[in-house]
């Protein structure tokens, strides 16, 4: 059996390849945002539309809740969420890309199974932490990363979490999309916030931190690398790059 490789093929030096300085072109024409009121009956209807009122709410967290989550937790364990997986499956024209290079930005669509972490949120300003989460996970009408409430299986059985799940029905869906197709979306994109080479390099190493291996994201990490060195020329300095990762490029979707 081949032994697991422990490296990240990509770097921060391959991410800092793709940064570039680039000012907010703000929302596109037509676009039409959230209102306060407009979070606020979300924010309702979760809690309203909450499987077990009077338990702990629970947050499922996936990608960069995990590495950057702004909210206040008292407790987290791992998680598995079968039925979903992982996916760079909508299109984003700002923040992580442009209206002229558009990136790809992650979230939970059907099929498969995916590992994280569950945090259990604090009773105390509930409302208000979840209005912060749902602004930050979502801008425009309709939303492309939804809020949903589904099973997790938990150390102590199955459990209901909050987490957030690809609209289907947005324009920007882009469910369909090989790894290779989307390796070389990453390795180019960047926006205002940032690349989404960062993005993938930041989920996949805490991932690995917390003893969770993607299978399907750890390959992605490995071909974006591939196309930014092709893209650029040679590795960066210092660089070792292992290629056996690289050696199967049939069509496969993300799974965990």
């Amino acid at each position: 059996m081949r032994e697991r490789s422990k490296s990240l093929s990509l770097t921060a030096a391959h991410v800092a390849r793709v940064h570039r300085q680039i000012a907010d072109g703000g929302p596109g024409p037509g676009a039409v945002l959230h209102s306060d009121a407009d979070y606020d009956g979300w924010v309702e209807r979760m809690l309203r539309s909450h499987p077990a009122p009077g338990s702990p709410t629970l947050l499922f967290a996936y990608g960069s809740l995990i590495w950057k989550p702004e909210i206040e937790h008292v407790g987290e364990e791992p998680g598995l969420a079968r039925g979903w997986h992982r996916s760079f499956c909508f299109r984003m024209t700002r923040f992580r890309g442009t209206p002229e290079r558009p990136g790809l930005m992650m979230a939970l669509d059907r099929g498969g199974q995916c590992r994280g972490i569950l945090y259990e949120l604090p009773d105390d300003h509930l409302e208000r932490q979840l209005g912060r989460l749902f602004r930050r996970e979502f801008t425009y009408k309709p939303p492309n990363s939804m809020p949903r409430w589904i099973k997790v299986e938990a150390a102590q059985g199955p459990v209901t979490a909050l987490s957030f799940v690809i609209n289907r029905a947005s324009p920007f869906y882009a469910g369909s999309l090989s790894l290779e197709a989307v390796a070389e979306t990453l390795a180019q994109a960047c926006g205002h916030v940032g690349s989404g080479a960062e993005y993938l390099l930041n989920t996949v190493a805490h991932l690995e931190a917390r003893g969770i291996r993607d299978r399907n994201l750890w390959r992605l990490q490995a071909l974006v690398a591939e196309c930014i060195e092709r893209n650029n020329g040679t590795a960066p300095s210092g660089e070792a790059h292992s290629k056996e990762a690289h050696s199967n490029t049939g069509r496969m979707k993300l799974r965990s």
